[in-house]
Parts: C-alpha cells; structure tokens; sequence
C-alpha cells in the first residue's frame, strides 16, 4: 500500500505533463520571410497556367472568397473550377504592400497587390488575405480573400 502511495501520484505527474509536452512539440511557426516566400510558390502555380497545382496549395476545407467571382469557393473542385478561368488570362502578382501576423500553427499574411494579366495587357490592383495553416507536414492555405481595390 505504501508503494501505491508514492507512485501513484509520480505516475499521475508524468501522465498529466504528455499532453502539455505534446502541444509544444506540434506547434510550428512561420517567419515572415517564409510567408513571403509562400506568396511566390502561389504566384509560381498561377504563372504555370495548372489549375490543379493552383488548388493543392489550398486546405481541403479552405475558403478563397476570388476576387473576381462572387460565388465562394468552399471545395477543391470549386476552386479548381475558378482558377481554370481565372488562369486563362495568365496572371501573375505582385505584392504592394503586406501585413504579417503568426501564431501557433497560423500565420496571415494580407494587403495590396497587383495582378498583371499577360493574355489582355489588364492590370487590376486588389486587396488581399490569405492565412495559412500548419497541416502537420505543410503550410497550406485555409482562407483567402483577394477582393478589387475601390477607386478613390
């Protein structure tokens, strides 16, 4: 009985310590270096003209609110379906201005920027958000609004 005594409350210590020990290991941060470096690789996927390889930077239960749709698209084949027509005019971004934010496992990263479509000569300035979610292996996008920026 003794032995029960003292090891039980070792052993409860060690057991209710797992799961505080478990949340520090699986949160991971981003730079902001790294969030700029995210926008490229979605840039990057628009200039190739793929769709697809556009909506695999998304989480599958991701929000893009497009900037030029007014449906939001809530599932991959929604967002592949936008970005099919989105890409047919062979845009590509450039960031004007940004704002970081990070926390455990998210970060932000929103602003201005400029589309430049290649197949019209078009350029469209918008405002932006996208944050990005740790998905245990990678960043990926969970919501992203780009919306036309307001003359004035």
């Amino acid at each position: 009985m003794k032995v029960a005594k003292y090891c039980l409350p070792i052993a409860l210590s060690a057991v209710t310590t797992l799961p505080i020990q478990a949340a520090a290991q699986s949160c991971q941060s981003v730079t902001e270096e790294h969030a700029l470096a995210l926008f490229e690789r979605w840039n990057d996927s628009l200039i190739s003209g793929d769709p697809e390889q556009v909506a695999l930077l998304y989480q599958n239960d991701a929000l893009l609110l497009p900037t030029v749709s007014s449906q939001p698209r809530l599932t991959p084949q929604e967002r592949i379906d936008y970005f099919r027509h989105f890409l047919a005019d062979k845009p590509s971004g450039k960031l004007d201005s940004h704002h970081f934010q990070s926390a455990c496992n998210t970060a932000t990263l929103a602003g201005l920027y400029t589309f430049d479509f290649a197949a019209s000569g078009k350029q469209v300035a918008a405002r932006y958000s996208f944050t990005y979610r740790w998905d245990g292996q990678q960043w990926l996008i969970s919501h992203h609004h780009s919306s036309l920026l307001p003359s004035g």
